[in-house]
């Protein structure tokens, strides 16, 4: 079902987010007090405005409740992006997803009522670190801090082995949830299920084990 989406703030981030937004087929409204900005990304959105989003009369001029979801994805100004988040929710928006610099900012942000809160810099940094401590880690999502899913790598080490054979949840206290192969993703695969060298792992459970499940299972 197409959504309707608002992304504030036109750096880096925002405007990934809006080129991604729009290649998945949703109607995206950006907004920047940056002309120059605003004007760049006006023919790849579906409408681009200039605007500042502390102002109140503005956002309730573009009918900015009626939307979906907004991401306030402002860059380095804290006071403007928690101004921002504070108006949205005050007038209603059902989802604010806001952008956090730093924890304090996080913790300002859900304060006063973000629905969802992002801090992509951190996240991308926690996501590479992983990938060039192994070769094995290919992608790396923080679902708690002590708990994550992360995509792994199968190697020659596990080539030929079931589940069962490895016994990874009661060895390393581990979860594989799904197997990607070639172009099939074997969901809640069966204990039976052999691994092959090439699959890809989708492995859930605490950070502690997911890095003991590595370390042993994976490094030749």
């Amino acid at each position: 079902m197409k959504k309707e989406f608002v992304v504030i703030g036109l750096g880096r981030f925002g405007g990934s987010i809006c080129r991604e937004l729009t290649r998945l087929g949703m109607d995206v409204l950006a907004i920047d007090k940056n002309e120059d900005l605003v004007t760049e990304y006006s023919n790849i959105v579906t409408h681009a405005v200039v605007a500042d989003s502390v102002d109140e009369s503005v956002l309730k001029s573009l009918g900015i409740r009626n939307f979906d979801h907004v991401i306030v994805a402002i860059g380095d100004d804290i006071q403007a992006s928690i101004l921002t988040t504070l108006i949205l929710k005050e007038l209603g928006v059902k989802r604010v997803t806001s952008k956090a610099l730093n924890e304090y900012h996080e913790k300002v942000l859900r304060k006063i009522g973000a629905d969802q809160i992002v801090h992509p810099e951190r996240d991308m940094g926690k996501r590479l670190a992983h990938n060039l401590v192994s070769s094995n880690v290919l992608d790396y999502l923080e679902l708690s801090d002590e708990h994550s899913l992360v995509e792994i790598a199968a190697n020659s080490k596990i080539d030929g082995h079931s589940i069962i054979d490895l016994d990874v949840r009661a060895r390393y206290g581990v979860n594989i949830v799904a197997i990607k192969r070639e172009a099939n993703v074997i969901v809640s695969p069966q204990a039976t299920e052999v691994i092959r060298k090439g699959d890809i792992l989708i492995v859930i459970g605490a950070n502690a084990d997911i890095n003991r499940f590595e370390v042993k299972m994976l490094h030749d």
